[in-house]
């Protein structure tokens, strides 16, 4: 169970939660040089690029470049996960709404008391007010623990593959479009039945003290373009929770497999960019292209 938080990071939660430096800010350091994964799905009048993101890093990883960056250069349009609203305030009035307690129990009495403790331990530590998380669902608070030890290992939301490729999307005019709004990623976890949602705040308050060497082997695997490595990495946390995978991972990837094949129709080239999970192992976007008759190719060098 210690590796579902670090399943869930990688299926692209972290952005809710993380304050990140500035949209305009740079990286003060570049030290050290990633070459991610990169696929293409293709018809006579059509390419769609599939890149698998990383949603906070620090400042010193150098991955836009290259044939990531000649696939998006050529690219007329960029889509992602979501379009992330320019007010912040808009994601908590939809955060808040979704993940308000409808019953009247209080988040602390739905655990038993020695995950209550443990619980309760790991927000104070990581400066997050229990008491006021108390009219919240158990959801909100996993959330909450899954991305604030990323901040303060110096993780940047603002950082992430996506904010970097928005941002150069809107520089270059290229029209940029999602394939799920923020309501309906928050209500994955929301309609989660409420034994799966205390599953997964216990699961994550018990990974804690393996978050750094997780989400930094995580990190390196996607930098190093290895994700079968990557995906070896989710699979013990995939099968001890098939419900929460099915809900979170599969299904949605069956859904983003039906959007490329029926995107195909149109003329173009397009660069979707969504989270890493997405792109590795069983089940990913490529095995339910697979089932539907379309390969993803495995790009080793796009030629400008």
């Amino acid at each position: 169970m210690k590796l579902l938080p670090t399943l869930l990071r990688a299926i692209g939660a972290a952005w809710l939660l993380i304050g990140g430096v500035p949209a305009h800010a740079k990286p003060a350091v570049t030290t050290t040089t990633a070459t991610p994964a990169l696929w293409a799905v293709q018809d006579a009048d059509t390419t769609i690029y599939l890149f698998g993101t990383v949603h906070v890093m620090k400042p010193d990883i150098d991955w836009f470049h290259g044939d990531i960056k000649r696939a998006f250069d050529r690219s007329n349009e960029l889509v992602l996960e979501i379009i992330e609203p320019d007010d912040p305030d808009a994601i908590g009035a939809a955060m808040a709404g979704m993940a308000l307690a409808k019953d009247g129990v209080k988040l602390s009495d739905r655990l038993t008391p020695n995950a209550r403790a443990r619980y309760q331990a790991a927000m104070d530590a990581n400066s997050l007010p229990w008491r006021t998380f108390d009219m919240f669902n158990p959801w909100m608070s996993g959330m909450a623990l899954s991305v604030a030890p990323l901040a303060k290992l110096g993780y940047k939301n603002d950082l992430g593959a996506e904010k970097i490729l928005r941002i150069a999307a809107q520089a270059a005019s290229k029209k940029v479009d999602a394939l799920e709004t923020v309501e309906q990623q928050l209500g994955f976890f929301a309609s989660l039945p409420m034994a799966q949602q205390v599953q997964f705040l216990n699961a994550t308050v018990d990974g804690l003290p393996d978050m750094e060497s997780e989400f930094g082997d995580l990190l390196r695997y996607w930098q190093a373009g290895q994700p079968d490595r990557l995906a070896k990495s989710m699979n013990e946390s995939l099968e001890a929770t098939p419900e929460l995978a099915q809900v979170l991972l599969t299904g949605r990837n069956a859904n983003w497999a039906k959007w490329i094949k029926a995107r195909l129709d149109q003329p173009g080239t397009v660069f979707v960019a969504v989270g890493a999970g997405h792109l590795a192992g069983k089940g990913s976007v490529q095995d339910q292209l697979k089932s539907l008759g379309l390969r993803a190719r495995r790009l080793k060098d796009v030629k400008p």
